[in-house]
Formats: C-alpha cells, structure tokens, sequence
C-alpha cells in the first residue's frame, strides 16, 4: 500500500478541484494512482476537470521562427530560469531556430549543421562550459504548406521570437499573404491559450478517446442507468469533450460565439480564397519533464558522512 501524503493529497486538488478528503480518499483507493485518482473522482462526479498534474521544471526558452510558408519551434533547456536571461544563451536558441529552419526538425542533423566553422552541439559546448549550466536541445517542430503562410506566436516573450512558449500554425490558402499572416497569428494565440489536443477528432489519441468513454460510461454504470441509455449519454459526452479538446471545435477565443472552424469560414472573404488549418505545434517550455525537488540540507549531510 502506497503511502498517501499531503503533497500528492494537494497535487491532486489542484488538477480535480475536488474536496481534500475526496481526494485523499481517491488516492487510497488507487494505491497512490495520480491518474487513476482522477479517473475515480470523475466518476463519482466529484472532479470538476481531467487536468493533468505535476509541475513543469525544466527551464530555459521556446523559439520560433517563420517566414512564407515554412516554420519551426525548438526548445532548448537550462537548468535555471536565470540562464533564459543570458545574451549569449538567447543567441544560441535563435540561431538554433535558423538552424532548424534551415535543416529540419530532426535533433541529431541539427545538432551536427553547422554555423561558421562549428557545430550546433559544439556552440551548445562552449555556452555550457562559459556559462557553467547543463544545456540540452530537447526537440524541434517545423510546418511547411505548398501555399499560404505558417504564423507564429511566442508567450512570456524574452526577446523577439524567444520566450516561455512557441505556437506556429500552417494556413493552407491561396489567398492574401498579410491577411493569412494576421490570422494565423490570431489562431496560433487561440492554441496558446486554449491547448488543444488535436485539430479534430480524427487526430486523437484512440487510448485517450477510450479513457473518456470508459470514465463517463461509468460514471453513468454507477449512478444505475441501463446499458442503451449510458451509450446515448456517451456519445453526447464526446461530442462535449470533442469541443473542448479539438481545435476547429473549440470557441475562439478572439470571438467565443463562433468556433475556430467558423471564425476561419468567415475570414475566406477578408483572405480572398479558401483558408484550411493545415496543422499547428504548441510547445510549452518543460512540459512533461519532471523536477527532482533537492534537500540540500540532506545533501550537506550526506557529503559529511552523516545521516
């Protein structure tokens, strides 16, 4: 039996908005299970969302670059926040982000092209060993259309084209470049803010489209109704999750009575052809990595040879 303790307990409201005893409660019964947990509160209709947990720890910056119909997003990582606000390190990403542009978004060619008479991973070197904190060029992203513009936005902005998250979205269209241009922008704000999973429905994840039906069939199983009404239910419930999670589903949030499909539809006539999201990419700076949380009293200890 795992132990539950407060900080999980905590962890664990933040991302339900459930009670401390429920979620205390949905812990014990999932053996310390964060994601279990969720799934369990949500079924009791004590979860107010399925947010994920965990706090995002790694630093460093976000950078995008995108010119006509081509665009990349790369993430580069420090061990400090303090490090994003280096001249020499900014540098680095954005020539990363030329780089990337130039290459493609495979990690390993960039990282052998070469700038001048070095390398990426040799510039990478050379900053790590001057400003003295691990650096790592953790991925890349880059879109491309046959016509039309690919946008971007950067948020929490250190220096043009930097900061704390990089959208860039491909427009598919034969229309005006700077009215494409505008828009894309637009949209590419919208995935910042609302972070979609997908473009429709047809781009999820299958397992992630069967964990929210299993949740909300028995969530229903529970409450006693029969089997042909939970499968009504549920597929009205997706459709619900659909809007929520797919990008031409959700409300735009430059004008939150029209979806983004509409919001697009409605801009052709301002464009001047037919305008389709042709794709987008959202990196969030340290998403997914976990932060190992240092004692550093205990570490003192350690080295001391005591315990």
């Amino acid at each position: 039996m795992a132990t539950i303790t407060a900080a999980m307990v905590k962890d664990l409201r933040e991302s339900t908005g459930a009670g401390m005893m429920d979620c205390k409660a949905a812990l014990t019964e999932n053996d310390g299970n964060m994601e279990a947990a969720q799934d369990w509160l949500r079924k009791k209709g004590l979860s107010k969302a399925a947010k994920k947990s965990g706090r995002v720890a790694a630093e460093g910056l976000i950078g995008a670059l995108t010119k006509g119909t081509k665009g990349v997003v790369v993430e580069v990582n420090s061990e400090t926040d303090f490090v994003a606000r280096n001249g020499q390190f900014q540098g680095l990403v954005k020539m990363i982000a030329q780089v990337a542009f130039d290459v493609g978004a495979d990690v390993e060619k960039i990282k052998a092209a070469k700038v001048g008479d070095v390398t990426i991973e040799t510039a990478i070197n050379d900053a790590i060993a001057t400003i003295g904190e691990n650096m790592t060029l953790r991925r890349a992203a880059a879109l491309e259309v046959s016509q039309g513009v690919v946008s971007h936005y950067v948020h929490g902005a250190v220096i043009d084209g930097a900061g704390k998250m990089g959208v860039i979205v491909a427009l598919e269209s034969p229309g005006k470049a700077d009215e494409l241009a505008a828009l894309g922008r637009q949209i590419a704000m919208h995935v910042a803010a609302a972070n979609p999973l997908a473009l429709d429905p047809s781009g999820l994840d299958p397992a992630v489209v069967k964990r929210e039906k299993d949740v909300l069939a028995d969530k229903y199983r529970q409450q006693g109704k029969p089997e042909n009404v939970i499968e009504k239910i549920v597929e009205s419930g997706l459709k619900t999750y659909y809007k929520e999670v797919c990008l031409l589903e959700q409300a735009f949030i430059h004008d939150t009575g029209k979806s983004v499909a509409q919001a697009v539809k409605e801009a052709e006539g301002k464009v001047g052809g037919a305008v389709k999201i042709a794709g987008f990419v959202r990196y969030a700076l340290g998403e997914g990595i976990e932060k190992q949380e240092s004692d550093f009293a205990a570490e003192v200890a350690a080295a001391s040879g005591k315990k």
